[in-house]
């Protein structure tokens, strides 16, 4: 598997760090049940730093819109930080820029979680 997710938890938020790539397969998986995990445990408030990630592929896009779905349907708040600029261009094409909360950073991600 090329994707490495570490979690860890700073201010009540859930933050996962992904490095690698979040491409379908074995990377997809693991990140969709992460996600879940920290649902159903119940941490709702999820901040998704992609600094690290070298790339995205069409079904690394439709799991993190899946993880933002999923947050909201539990009433949670799901955010991503640190974009690479090929990934924020992938998600303004097809017109899923509104879909997310995006910030350059992890800490001003963090600043806006109540």
């Amino acid at each position: 598997m090329n994707l490495t997710i570490n979690e860890r938890e700073t201010r009540g938020v859930a933050v996962l760090e992904l490095s690698g790539r979040l491409v379908l397969g074995e990377e997809c998986n693991a990140f969709r049940e992460k996600v879940k995990q920290l649902l159903a445990a119940g941490k709702k408030k999820i901040l998704v730093n992609l600094a690290e990630t070298k790339r995205v592929d069409s079904t690394g896009i439709g799991s993190l819109v899946e993880a933002v779905i999923l947050t909201a349907k539990q009433g949670g708040d799901f955010k991503l930080a640190s974009l690479d600029r090929i990934v924020h261009n992938t998600l303004r094409t097809h017109r899923l820029l509104p879909a997310f909360e995006i910030f350059d950073n992890e800490a001003d991600a963090l600043a806006t979680f109540k």
